[in-house]
C-alpha cells in the first residue's frame, strides 16, 4: 500500500511539473496560428542549441526555469529557430529558419526576436518586430525585464 501512495505521489509531481512547462513550436505556421487565436506575441529563440555557449547558458539559467515558464505561458507564444551543427533538421524546417534568419537579419546567437505574426494565409508576409535581445546575465527575472517593454499592451 504504502509503495502506490508513494507512486501516485510521484506521479502527481510528475504531471504537474509537466503542466507548467510551456511548449516551444518549431514551426513558424503552428506557432502563427497559436499566436493569432491567442492574441499574444511570438517568441524567437534564434539558437545555435547544440554547439552556441551562450544559448546552452540561456537555457539553462533561463528557459528551463519554472518562473519563466509562467511567464511565458501567460504572455508569449514560444518558437525555437534553431542552426545546430550535430543534428540534421527536417527541410522545411531548415528553410523556415534561414528565411526567418534573413528576414531579421541575425547574425549572432542567442537573437531572441519577439514579434506579431503576419495577417491573412501567409504568416510571414506583415511580420510586426516588437523587439530584441539576447542573453541577459541575471536569471529570469532581469532576462524578462530585458523583453518585457517589447510586449504589447493589454
Amino acid at each position: 500500500m504504502k509503495r502506490i501512495v508513494i507512486a501516485l505521489l510521484l506521479l502527481i509531481s510528475y504531471s504537474s511539473i509537466q503542466a507548467q512547462e510551456a511548449k516551444w513550436y518549431d514551426s513558424f505556421e503552428e506557432a502563427s496560428k497559436i499566436a493569432k487565436k491567442t492574441n499574444k506575441p511570438i517568441l524567437a529563440n534564434f539558437t545555435g542549441s547544440d554547439w552556441c555557449g551562450w544559448c546552452i547558458r540561456l537555457d539553462k539559467e533561463v528557459f528551463s526555469k519554472a518562473e519563466f515558464q509562467k511567464w511565458a505561458k501567460e504572455n508569449v507564444v514560444l518558437l525555437t529557430v534553431d542552426f545546430p551543427r550535430r543534428k540534421k533538421l527536417p527541410e522545411d524546417i531548415a528553410s523556415q529558419n534561414n528565411a526567418l534568419q534573413r528576414a531579421f537579419q541575425v547574425s549572432g546567437y542567442p537573437t531572441i526576436w519577439l514579434m506579431n505574426p503576419g495577417q491573412g494565409d501567409m504568416p510571414t508576409k506583415g511580420i510586426v518586430p516588437l523587439g530584441k535581445t539576447g542573453y541577459v546575465q541575471g536569471g529570469v527575472e532581469k532576462w524578462i525585464a530585458s523583453i518585457a517593454p517589447s510586449l504589447p499592451k493589454q
